[in-house]
C-alpha cells in the first residue's frame, strides 16, 4: 500500500485557534527521512504558544504546526540513505541546526544561530502524521522502548543536558526546583549521574506526592525551608541547584541553598529577568549557567530508557488523538493534574 499523497496536521492560526486541516504529505529530500508520526508529547511551550501566540521574540505571524516531542517509523527515505531505514522505529531530535558555524564546529549546535526547530515559528512541528527529518536526527529506538517514551526522550535530552552543565557526579547533593516534567526528568537523571541526595521543591503538593517515582529522594513544598540548606557557607548547602520553575522566588531560594562554589543552573521560563543575590553569588563564587535545549543527549537518553534506568511512560497522564490536540493544551475540566498529555497522530477520535 502506498503512501498518501495529502495528511492531517493540527494547525495554529491564532491564540486558542487550532484547526485540524489536510495538508500535502512532505517529501524527504536529499539526506532526510519520512517519518509517521506515532506520538507527539505536549510541552509547556506548545501551550504557551497555543494560549498566546508567541515566546518572547518567538512570534506566530502564520499558521504553524506546534509540537517538538516526537517519535515515529521511517516510512520513505531520501536520497543518499540506506533503503533498509524504512521501518525502523525512531527518535526525532527537532532542532536541526546549519553544521557549518562556529558554534557547530565546536560541537555546540543546540547554540547554532540558524537552527531550524520543530514547532518554533516559522518552523513547523509534529503535530500531523508525517515529518521529514535528517536521517541523522531520527535516532533508531529499540522495541523495548515504547512510541511515547521515544517521543519523551526530547524533555529527558533537557534533564540530561542540566545535569551535565551542573557537573552533577556521585555522591552529589541537587535541589531541583519544580516537580513538572522537566524538574522529573532532571531529578531522573540526576540520579543516574550519581547524585546521592535529589531534593524537589513544587509549590504542588499533588505533583510532589508522585516526585519520589521519579528520582526524588526528597520533596519540599514551596516556601518551606530547605533542610538541606542550612550552614551553606559553612561546607553544607547542596552541590548543585536546577530551576525548573522560572519562578523568581524558587531562584533565589535555590541561589542561597547553594554550597560555596557549587553550582546553579537555570531552565525553566518564566519571567524574563530574575533577581539574583550579587553577594551569594560573589562570596561563595557559585557558577551560575543557563540552558539551551541540548546537545548530543539521544544516544544516553535512549541507552537510559532502553535499560529501565529512567521512567518515561510512567509520565504520561492523558493520552488524545489529533482531532483532539486542543484539548491537550488546555487545563484539565476536571481541575486534575496532568503530568505529560501525548498526542496520537494515527489514533482517530471516538
Amino acid at each position: 500500500m502506498g503512501l498518501p499523497d495529502t495528511m492531517r496536521a493540527a494547525v495554529l492560526h491564532a491564540p486558542g485557534d487550532l484547526r485540524i486541516e489536510e495538508r500535502p504529505r512532505p517529501t524527504p529530500a536529499y539526506g532526510e527521512v519520512l517519518v509517521q508520526v506515532a506520538a507527539v508529547g505536549v510541552c509547556g511551550s506548545d501551550t504557551h504558544y497555543f494560549e498566546h501566540g508567541r515566546i518572547g521574540e518567538f512570534v506566530v505571524r502564520a499558521p504553524l504546526v506546534l509540537g517538538h516531542e516526537s517519535a515515529g517509523r521511517i516510512v520513505a527515505v531520501g536520497a543518499d540513505v540506506p533503503a533498509d531505514r524504512i521501518g525502523q522505529r525512531v527518535s526525532v531530535e527537532p532542532g536541526v541546526p546549519c553544521r557549518r558555524c562556529h558554534e557547530c564546529r565546536h560541537g555546540r549546535y543546540n547554540l547554532c544561530p540558524d537552527v531550524r526547530f520543530f514547532g518554533t515559528p516559522p518552523i513547523d512541528g509534529a503535530f500531523c502524521e508525517y515529518v521529514t527529518v535528517p536521517a541523522d536526527f531520527a535516532h533508531p529506538v529499540p522495541d523495548g522502548v515504547s512510541d511515547e517514551a521515544a517521543g519523551l526522550i526530547e524533555p529527558m535530552s533537557v534533564g540530561i543536558w542540566a545535569c551535565r552543565k551542573g557537573s552533577v557526579a556521585p555522591g552529589s547533593r541537587v535541589l531541583v526546583a519544580g516537580a513538572g516534567p522537566i524538574g522529573l526528568v532532571t531529578a531522573q537523571a540526576a540520579r543516574v549521574f550519581g547524585a546521592a541526595e535529589v531534593i524537589v521543591t513544587d509549590v504542588s503538593e499533588a505533583r510532589l506526592a508522585v516526585a519520589g517515582r521519579f528520582g526524588a529522594t526528597g520533596t519540599v513544598l514551596a516556601g518551606t525551608p530547605l533542610a538541606g540548606a542550612e550552614n551553606a557557607t559553612a561546607g553544607g548547602g547542596f552541590d548543585v541547584f536546577v530551576d525548573c520553575s522560572g519562578a523568581p522566588a524558587a531562584v533565589t531560594a535555590g541561589l542561597r541553598s547553594v554550597r560555596r562554589a557549587g553550582t546553579a543552573v537555570l531552565v525553566g521560563m518564566g519571567a524574563d529577568e530574575v533577581p539574583i543575590p550579587v553577594d551569594v553569588v560573589q562570596r561563595r563564587e557559585l557558577t551560575l549557567t543557563g540552558t539551551f535545549r541540548y546537545a548530543n543527549t539521544w544516544p544516553l537518553a535512549i541507552r537510559l530508557a532502553a535499560t529501565g534506568r529512567i521512567d518515561l511512560d510512567g509520565l504520561v497522564t492523558d493520552r488524545y488523538p489529533l482531532d483532539d490536540a486542543a484539548a491537550a493544551m488546555r487545563p484539565k475540566p476536571d481541575g486534575e493534574e496532568r503530568i505529560k498529555a501525548v498526542v496520537l497522530p494515527q489514533l482517530r477520535a471516538g
